[in-house]
């Protein structure tokens, strides 16, 4: 007779305190320490196209942008999470006692894999909805010239629009900023092996 055992269960506290020793970074949701999966060249290069190609001032508006090591909290959700990209209009807002978690994106980028994609386009877009600040959700493919964008039209309404080919160029709707796919994909080689 087989018998399941039982998967260990962790508050936020202890989650935070085993994250601060631990030697690869780990995903927390509602209990549970999910190990994160590795990136390839492919994602690197096209999270930091887009993280360089942000600027930091738009129309007099101030915004400050994060890459991959910064936490997420979500508490609606009772997730910790490390987005691609995360971009915060004005002031960062840290979760209490905290300078290394926040609370507030307005928008979040995903690099898809093929061990995430469902997940990043399903329960974690579902939890990401649950922030208050966050108006938009841009998911690219790190295999070809293509990119999905959820934008948030009012209260459990978004639109979605879809992006494909070099020439193509990403119009921002919680920011005034248009960025070509061509920049985007800058170096990316599509014959590496996704991960």
């Amino acid at each position: 007779m087989v018998t399941q055992t039982e998967k260990p269960t962790y508050t936020p506290e202890e989650y935070l305190k085993l994250e601060e020793q631990a030697e690869f970074k780990n995903e927390y949701r509602d209990g549970e320490i999910i190990p994160m999966a590795g990136g390839t060249t492919n994602h690197n290069k096209i999270a930091g196209n887009f993280y360089k190609r942000f600027p930091l001032t738009i129309q007099d508006q101030d915004y400050e942008v994060y890459i991959g090591d910064v936490r997420l909290w979500i508490p609606d959700a009772r997730t910790y999470t490390y987005p691609d990209i995360m971009v915060i209009e004005s002031e960062p807002i840290f979760q209490e006692n905290r300078r290394d978690i926040l609370t507030n994106p307005l928008l979040i980028v995903e690099v898809l894999s093929k061990s995430t994609q469902s997940y990043d386009r399903g329960d974690k877009f579902r939890s990401y909805r649950s922030i208050p600040s966050f108006q938009e959700y841009i998911l690219i493919d790190q295999s070809g010239y293509h990119l999905e964008q959820y934008s948030k039209q009012a209260e459990n309404q978004w639109l979605f629009k879809e992006y494909e080919g070099e020439e193509a160029i990403l119009t921002l709707e919680s920011v005034e900023l248009q960025i070509p796919l061509k920049e985007i994909y800058e170096r990316v080689n599509f014959e590496q092996t996704e991960e």
